[in-house]
């Protein structure tokens, strides 16, 4: 391994340690009352040296969600792998998996995710990191699309833009893990996330389906 290799695996090394302090700090303290000197701190790193990978608070509450992201992304481009070689309507059940696991991988970055511009963070980040999330983004509602195209072509789904249905998924799995989210915070500590998530997938499943619509 060459030099450049090297440091540029302790640079990752050290983003992870500052991202792992970070989430654990917002975890307790929530956004608005965390400090870079408290994730400092808490990595066991001067606050310099946080700035030296994150812009500010802002920059390093979005790379949380810029990870569950990347495991979407990847989770949803195996779709197209020879092993999911099945019908577009059993993709739907594969997609509706990928979600719940993603809400079991990182909940709280899921809830960062939703959140970002109602927070306004994407003002406050950088124009490569904006570019990032958004070609990150991009990639997955793209992905989603893509099993409704092939679906509408095989006759399978009822023919509507696949970007709306991909969309319409998206919205109300959004909406569910944040009305979940507002639960949690009034009290209630049952976690209702997977069955209405499942029961959202199968009524939205019937009325996509075109056999039942002609």
């Amino acid at each position: 391994m060459g030099i450049r290799e090297r440091k540029e695996r302790e640079r990752e090394r050290r983003k992870q340690q500052i991202t792992v302090a970070a989430k654990r700090i917002f975890l307790e303290r929530g956004f608005d009352k965390a400090t870079m000197e408290d994730i400092a701190k808490e990595a066991e790193l001067s606050a310099g040296t946080l700035y030296l990978y994150f812009k500010n608070k802002h920059e390093l509450y979005a790379s949380i969600t810029l990870k569950v992201l990347q495991f979407l992304n990847m989770r949803l481009a195996h779709i197209k792998a020879e092993k999911f070689d099945i019908s577009p309507k059993e993709k739907l059940d594969v997609l509706k998996d990928i979600l719940l696991d993603a809400y079991d991988f990182d909940s709280m970055a899921l809830i960062n995710l939703f959140h970002l511009q109602s927070r306004e963070l994407l003002k406050k980040l950088s124009p490569e990191f904006i570019k990032q999330i958004k070609k990150i983004t991009k990639q997955i509602t793209d992905e989603i699309a893509d099993i409704f195209e092939e679906g509408i072509e095989k006759g399978v789904f009822i023919k509507r833009h696949p970007a709306a249905f991909a969309q319409i998924i998206i919205s109300a799995f959004s909406g569910i893990v944040l009305w979940e989210e507002g639960k949690k915070s009034g009290g209630d500590k049952k976690d209702y996330v997977k069955p209405t998530i499942e029961l959202v997938f199968e009524i939205l499943t019937k009325g996509m389906l075109k056999e039942r619509n002609t």
